[in-house]
């Protein structure tokens, strides 16, 4: 058998029953990576603005906190110095 024992010959022929075995067996597993590929980054883009939405939506009532608070420490100077 020379160099190449029994395992050697056997892991030849599935490398080569996987890329020639069949009608476009890689170019449907690279179809497929591609669509998850699309999937995850679609996936990651909704993920981020999620987070972005959820920023702006406690920027806001950060926001409206702060000038409520300054609405309310006027009215208490008003009432201090009796205006």
């Amino acid at each position: 058998m020379g160099a190449f024992s029994i395992w050697h010959w056997l892991i030849v022929l599935a490398v080569v029953l996987v890329l020639f075995g069949g009608k476009g067996k890689i170019s449907a597993l690279m179809g497929d990576f591609g669509k998850g590929l699309k999937s995850f980054k679609k996936g990651m883009k909704d993920d981020d603005s999620a987070n972005d939405d959820a920023d702006t939506t406690e920027k806001k009532a950060i926001n409206a906190e702060a000038k409520e608070d300054v609405k309310a420490s006027s009215s208490e100077k008003d009432k201090a110095t009796g205006g």
